[in-house]
């Protein structure tokens, strides 16, 4: 789980297994260990590493370094201890997506996600004994790979029909009655819950703001009920080692996996209709435009977590899962690294060279779990070419300089990102 100090950790460890060995236990005393320096220290940190734009008091990392760390956290201790606390509105910013569209983050000041921090630090461990094994948003020791392997694993054995399905602006329309019900069916500490509800109404009437520090828990907490409702479809269908139903799903992205045989046709509608009625108790609706069943037999693919997803046969003949970077995915890398190198247009190469790696690193160490040794080579050829013009630009010279620089001199000399080597099969 998510570094702390030691005595932090055995405290973390001993509510996990007190949740795991009783499933219908309520804890109860819970808010003095928020409020305690050693938990808020602990919290302080994780946000600093995090290192996140400040809210809309404006306050930096720096600032409070400046003021002192410890009076800082003496200040909001004493906030919680005698019940004076109150978070801020959070400050909205808006990032573009595809289409035109925009994803609004609420972004809370510090104070408020370091108390947000420390709440999630003494929640965590026991939720994480409720969660189930399908689910891998957003959780201490959980990968998106890890989902990906289970999907892949998952058409392996057969399960070629698809609920490949999309939540409408699952985070913007989380109800704060019905999460508050579901956090109060395991801590009946009412300090905790008038803490959480604070919370909840800085970021609006609904929702819980992407850009919080609790958010992605509280996120996972509101559809543990669903997940629930996937393994018992798992478990009543299931023959001897053999499962008809597999699903995996990362915060809200979520598919499930069903046997491909005709006669278990009915399965795929069933599992459907009791997925969308669990949907419906939760107040959330379908993005119908996105939501999809496919059927991977007839050649049709869906995406997940950036891939799409496809079955084909290997040169032995065997049916195997094919999982390669979507095109908008390679599409948006190479937009961002244009961008990067109109703007440093005029600037020595070795600058755009230290911008654009660690842009490449991050999106090539993604993506080369997957059959994506093709299109690292278009991202590879690409870059290359980008970073030849640029050097001859700098000469007003045209072209791309092919006899002038080797290829060798642009890794070697310049120090071009080159490990696009690809890991074939999903690390787990």
């Amino acid at each position: 789980m998510t570094t702390a100090p030691v005595s932090l950790q055995d405290l973390r460890r001993r509510i996990y297994g007190k949740a795991k060995a009783e499933k219908t236990k309520r804890f109860w005393g819970l808010y003095v260990h928020v409020a305690k320096l050693e938990t808020l220290r602990a919290a302080y940190e994780i946000a600093k590493r995090n290192n996140g734009a400040p809210g809309i008091d404006g306050v930096t990392f720096a600032a409070i370094e400046a003021g002192g760390v410890e009076g800082f956290l003496a200040q909001l201790r004493d906030e919680l201890v005698s019940r004076t606390y109150w978070p801020l509105r959070n400050r909205r910013v808006e990032i573009p997506k595809r289409g035109g569209k925009v994803r609004v983050l609420g972004i809370p000041v510090i104070r408020d996600r370091v108390v947000q921090g420390a709440l999630k630090l003494i929640m965590e461990p026991i939720f994480e004994a409720d969660f189930c094994d399908g689910s891998y948003g957003y959780r201490p020791q959980r990968t998106a790979h890890e989902a990906v392997a289970r999907v892949a694993q998952a058409i392996v054995s057969g399960k070629t029909r698809v609920i490949d399905l999309d939540v409408a602006a699952y985070f913007d329309t989380v109800r704060h009655d019905l999460l508050l019900g579901k956090v109060a069916r395991r801590v009946q500490d009412p300090e905790i819950l008038h803490l959480l509800r604070l919370m909840l109404k800085a970021s609006g009437k609904r929702g819980v703001p992407q850009g919080g520090v609790i958010s992605p828990l509280l996120a996972n907490i509101y559809l543990t009920e669903v997940d629930a409702m996937l393994e018992r479809a798992k478990e009543v269908t299931r023959d001897g080692e053999w499962t008809r139903v597999e699903y995996a799903r990362y915060a809200d992205d979520l598919v499930i996996l069903v046997d491909g045989y005709r006669r278990h046709a009915w399965l795929l509608k069933a599992v459907d209709r009791r997925l969308r009625e669990e949907l419906a108790t939760l107040d959330l609706r379908l993005n119908e435009a996105k939501s999809r069943i496919v059927d991977l037999g007839q050649g049709e693919a869906f995406g997940f977590l950036g891939f799409d997803f496809r079955r084909v046969r290997s040169l032995r003949g065997r049916w195997r899962p094919q999982y390669t970077p979507k095109l908008t995915q390679r599409t948006a890398l190479l937009g961002k690294l244009k961008e990067i190198f109109r703007r440093y247009d005029s600037q020595p190469v070795g600058r755009v060279i230290a911008e654009i790696n660690p842009i490449l690193r991050g999106w090539v160490n993604y993506f080369r779990i997957g059959n994506t040794a093709r299109c690292f080579a278009y991202v590879k050829n690409w870059v290359e070419k980008k970073v030849r013009r640029h050097l001859m630009r700098a000469r007003n010279r045209p072209g791309f300089g092919w006899k002038r620089w080797s290829t060798v001199g642009l890794y070697e000399a310049l120090g071009l990102f080159q490990d696009y080597r690809v890991q074939y099969g999903a690390r787990t």
